[in-house]
Parts: C-alpha cells; structure tokens; sequence
C-alpha cells in the first residue's frame, strides 16, 4: 500500500510539473467502440493524410497522434472504465461485462460491468463535475444509472437504466426448427429479451379496402412493446402458387404506412406509443423490409428512436434533442448480432450504420451549441459492429479465413464501405469542431479494435463432452438450459472458466482443497490441449489467484482466466453436436486476446487543442489508462488518487 501511494503521489507532482501554460476551458472526447487502427489495413492516419478524412488530418497536423493500446481483456465495458478511470481493472474493478462474485448464483451474472454501479472507483465525469465544469454524456458505457448531479446523461449503453427499446427482427415462422436452431442466438447478450421474433403468418382479416391482392393476402403481426405494427402481404397467383412482391404497414389495418417492396426499403419514421413498466411512452418507429421472397417468406425490422424522459437526465433534454438532432439511432445491430444471416442484411446493416453516424453528428453539434457545456464525451457503437459483422472484415483483412477467395474487386468495395464509416466518423468530428470553439480540446480515441474470427471457441461442449457439464436443450426454443447441481464446470463469458467439484449450484464460493486442485489441474489440461490443425487455441491460462499477472481484479474473476491465440473467439453458447471449434457467422471479435503484439486491437488516438503540441506524432503506443490523466492536466484539474496511467508530457507544449 505505502508503494501505491507513492507512485500515485509521484503521478500528481509530475502532472502538477506539466501543466500547460494556457489550460483548455471546452473538452470533447470522442470515444467510438471498435475504432481499429492498424498500419497494414484501417490505416487511419495514411486515409487522413491522403485527404480521405480531413477533419481527423486537421488534428493531426493541429495536435499529437498515435496509438494507444487496450487493458485485458480488451472489450468494450473493461476499456471504457479504463479510458475513464485512468487505471486498469484491478483498480476500477470491471474485469468484464458479465461478473459474478461470492455468494450468488453463477447462473446469472451478479455484477453487470457496463452499469455505473460496478466501477470501484469514480469515473473522469465525476472528477470533472467536481471541479466546476458542466459534462454531458452521450451514449457512453458504464455512465448509467446517472452519476452526475448536475449535468447530463443521454442512454449511456446497456446500464440498466430505463426505457432502452432496442431494434426488433420479425421473421416469419415456417417451421418449429427454424426457431430451435437459433437458439441463444436471438437473446440480447444470450440472456436477455428476444431481438429476433419468429412469427407465423396468417391470413389477412379485418384490413380496409386500400389492402388488396390477389394472392391469398397474407398479415405478419409485429407485437413490440406493447404496440403492434401489422404487414399486409400482396401480389400475384393463387393459393397454390403466389408470387407476393409488397408490404403494406399499418398500425390499425385501416391507414396504410408505407408501402415496401424492396430489400433495404425503410418506412418513413411513424409516432407510437410504447409500454415500459406500466408506463406509456411516446416516440416512433422505422420499419426495414429485410427480405420477402415470392412464396411468402418475410423478414422485418423495427428500428425505434430511443430517446425519451426516462433514458436521459434531466428528462426534459429529450424533447430537446429530438428536436435538435431528430429521432435517435444509435448504433446498427444488437447484440448477438441480428443481421448475420441473410445476404441482404448487409445493405440493412451499412443503411442503420450510416442513418446513427447521421444522428450522432447532428448530436454533436446540438449539444455543443449549448454554451453551458464544457465537456461532452460521446461514444457511437457502429465501428464495433460493422467490423465484428459477417460482411467485411473476414474478406478485406489478409489475416481472414475468405481473404484469398475474395475477388480484388470485392475487397476494393468492401474496403470502401469501411472507409465510407471511418469517414462517417471524421464527420461527427467536423461538426464538432465547428460547434465547439478555438477554446476546446478534440480527442479521438476508442476502447479496442477488432480481429478477425478463425475458428468460435465452444468450451463448454468441451467439458460436457468430459461430463463436467450437464445440460438439455429446450424443445421449443433451442436455447440449452444447465443442470447446474450436477453439473462441476462451466465457461461463462467471457474470460473464464468456473469450477466446483460438489456442483455449481447455488451461491456460488471458491473453490479449495485437493479435490478443487485436480480437478481444477484436469480442466487446465483440457484447455491447454486444444489445438487447431496443430496450432495451439489458447494462449494463457491463469489461476484467479494471479489475476494481478494480467492486472485483474481476483474477486471478479473466474477460477481459470484465459488468454486466447489471435483468431479464435470464446463463446458461452452449447449445442448437441459437441463440436468444439466451429466457424461463426461473424467475423469479427476482441476478448481475451493480449493487445500489446496484436497492433489489430491498437486504436487510434488524436489529441488537438490549447497546450497540445502540434504535427507531433507519438512513437511508442501509449496506453489507455494515459489518457484521462492527460487530459485533466490539459484542463488543469488535479488528478485523483486512483489514477494508474502517466501524463502524456512529451506532446504538451510550453510545459512548467
């Protein structure tokens, strides 16, 4: 403890020491998830100096740059709390976005890492409020429930906090399989609500006369949170061979919303009432036709603006920035990913992508037009998820499984899509600047980058294979269901694996004693065997007791911490077949990877403002736990005492 407190000390004197002669009085932070940066193929800095993104090039010559390398294990709520706490997990305690701890059930996470409550230590919100200035945060993981007192909070992700009515697929249901064999696969982090439906269709009943057709007309009901959006189903033929080539929506079978007759064909945005506990809440909708195929086969999707009084702090900001900015898209997708399957789902997944880089930058300037803020740190989710898609990343990235069946051709295009997202990117960052003042200081950064998948890791079928663990599959769903009493070991996301020779039911205690050892032994031999065509699968396995080794938490962690091989992704799902390594449908994944030799999960970071040195490039990768504390010190707030990461001095200029 003595050796913490004087390195913390050592920390504040040496930023005291580097304060810029003229501190920064406006910060904007821009944090977007997923952000690679690498000099081989998202070549940020070489597409900024070839013109390609000229707001990012005017901060590169303006300020510093270089890359910054994330904290293990390398996904979105640990390296946001690290961004934002300026330390590592072992400080800030979020080892991962599902945690469980002592005395709880395993079979559900205890802790959730993307929620405010879960950080042990205060977040650069805090310490800025503290110090006087006015912070808004938008988007941002780990901000909700709302910790500031004074500022503002727009629907930081997946915290627990109100009414977050995520996007909804509606897939026509042709049989009970189609269903079963998707699973987990369908669950908002495979333990949440549906984000895909199976609906069956059924004859069309009580519609007016603007719905005719003459095929048999057919009505796929959308039920979503508590309001229901109806598809009327249109065209040629007879019952025994239709030819359907329209959707008509409607929210009463009466008033047609739009008609639809296209894959990628988007419904203008339509007002709706939604149901959130009891209470009702108004906002609109966007509906996607997805894909209808001539004998009836139909899937949809139901985009929802999400901002309302109950999801931003103070609520009346709502109304505000809807007006302001318009309906809020955030993010394309949702987690599992739900526009993998169908090779229409690209254009669907690049059309939201680029309708939430559209939103963001309206947000951005909207925000920063309010004088009253001083800070604005803001997060958009869509780099994470084009690049862990299906659709690019596994035929433009050499290290990729279909890089050498891809035409140059269609690398060249898929390559341009990207980019077409990076340069949405450096949009919001324009706008910003414009809105914001010559007084502020612009940060590019992110929480990770993205590796392309090889092979989807399934231990768990591993180890029930081992008869370790025990589990069925429900009949309907196909979601797998643990006998958790019999079963003794399990991989629960998305670091580690958790072991109890008596069982895993119940509270959950750690394991000790002989028995716990071996079998804890035979596990990490199992593991550790696993190879690919010869290649090792798993890069480290680590006892919770030397959590510190990877700057871990180890009352958060599991009994086995594993460090995986590039290229191979954990997944907590289970099925019958006992396959182990499997290919996914996405292509893109961050856990359990070391980044300090994996430049794939480096990301970029642009600093420009007063104090900032100017077409200064940085050349050793810092890392994230630095930039917080560099920050405050260009802002001239004292750092606080939890602080682990260094102040950036050699890009400060005119230093004390």
């Amino acid at each position: 403890m003595p050796m913490r407190m004087d390195l913390n000390l050592c920390l504040v004197l040496a930023a005291l020491l580097a304060v810029p002669a003229s501190a920064a009085t406006r910060l904007y932070w821009l944090i977007p998830d997923g952000l690679r940066a690498d000099e081989k193929v998202y070549d940020v800095f070489r597409w900024a100096q070839e013109g390609k993104l000229p707001n990012i090039k005017k901060m590169m010559d303006q300020g510093s740059w270089g890359y910054s390398i994330p904290a293990f294990p390398s996904h979105t709520p640990t390296n946001f709390a690290t961004l934002t706490t300026g330390s590592y997990p072992e400080t800030h305690g979020i080892a991962d976005g599902s945690m469980r701890v002592e005395g709880f059930p395993l079979s559900r996470p205890s802790v959730n890492g993307f929620s405010s409550n879960a950080k042990k230590v205060p977040p650069v919100w805090r310490t800025l409020e503290k110090a006087g200035l006015n912070v808004t945060l938008l988007s941002i993981p780990g901000s909700t429930p709302p910790e500031l007192d004074a500022g503002s909070t727009i629907r930081g992700r997946w915290g627990g906090w109100g009414a977050d009515f995520h996007a909804l697929n509606f897939e026509s249901l042709q049989n009970p399989e189609q269903r079963q064999v998707r699973g987990l696969g369908v669950r908002l982090f495979y333990q949440g609500s549906e984000l895909t439906r199976y609906v069956p269709l059924a004859p069309a009943t009580g519609w007016s006369k603007d719905f005719v057709s003459r095929a048999p007309a057919r009505e796929l009901a959308m039920l979503a949170y508590g309001t229901t959006v109806y598809a009327f189903l249109s065209g040629t033929g007879d019952a025994k061979s239709p030819k359907y080539s329209e959707v008509a929506l409607s929210l009463d079978k009466k008033t047609v919303l739009a008609r639809l007759a296209r894959s990628n064909d988007w419904s203008p945005w339509t007002p709706v009432t939604l149901s959130w506990s009891g209470q009702a809440l108004d906002t609109s909708v966007r509906v996607c036709l997805i894909k209808l195929s001539a004998d009836g086969f139909l899937k949809m999707r139901l985009l929802f603006d999400v901002v309302n009084e109950t999801i931003v702090q103070p609520s009346e900001l709502a109304q505000g920035l809807r007006a302001g900015a318009g309906p809020m898209v955030d993010y394309p997708d949702n987690w599992p990913a739900q526009l993998n399957r169908l090779p229409e789902e690209r254009q669907v997944l690049l059309s939201e992508a680029h309708m939430a880089l559209d939103w963001h930058q309206r947000a951005a300037a909207f925000l920063l037009s309010d004088a009253n803020t001083d800070v604005l740190i803001q997060d958009t989710y869509v780099p994470n998820q084009m690049l862990e898609s299906r659709w690019w990343m596994r035929r433009i990235d050499p290290s990729a499984p279909d890089y050498a069946a891809t035409s140059k051709a269609d690398r060249a295009r898929r390559l341009e899509e990207i980019l077409g997202i990076y340069q949405g990117i450096d949009a919001i960052l324009g706008s910003a600047m414009k809105a914001a003042g010559p007084d502020a200081v612009f940060v590019l950064s992110s929480d990770h980058g993205v590796l392309p998948i090889k092979k989807e890791v399934a231990l768990n079928n591993l180890l029930a294979r081992e008869g370790l663990l025990v589990f069925t599959l429900d009949p309907k769903s196909g979601e797998p269901v643990v006998d958790w009493a019999r079963s003794k070991v399990a991989f629960l996301k998305m670091i580690g694996i958790y072991i109890g020779p008596a069982g895993l039911a119940g509270p959950w205690k750690r394991g000790s004693g002989p028995e716990y050892e071996a079998l804890r032994k035979r596990v990490t031999g199992l593991v550790a065997g696993l190879k690919d065509g010869g290649a090792p699968v798993v890069d480290r396995i680590v006892p919770w007791e030397k959590a510190a080794e990877l700057r871990l938490p180890k009352d958060r962690v599991p009994d086995l911490i594993l460090a995986m091989n590039p290229g191979y992704a954990l997944t907590e799902d289970m099925d019958l077949s006992g396959d182990v390594l499997r290919i996914p449908l996405q292509s893109g994944y961050k856990q359990a990877v070391l980044a300090d030799g994996n430049p794939g999960l480096w990301t970029p970071f642009v600093i420009m403002g007063p104090g900032v040195k100017k077409g200064f490039r940085i050349r050793e990768p810092l890392r994230n736990p630095d930039q917080e504390p560099t920050l405050l010190t260009l802002l001239g707030v004292p750092l606080p005492p939890h602080i682990q990461g260094r102040v950036l001095t050699e890009i400060l200029e005119r230093a004390r």
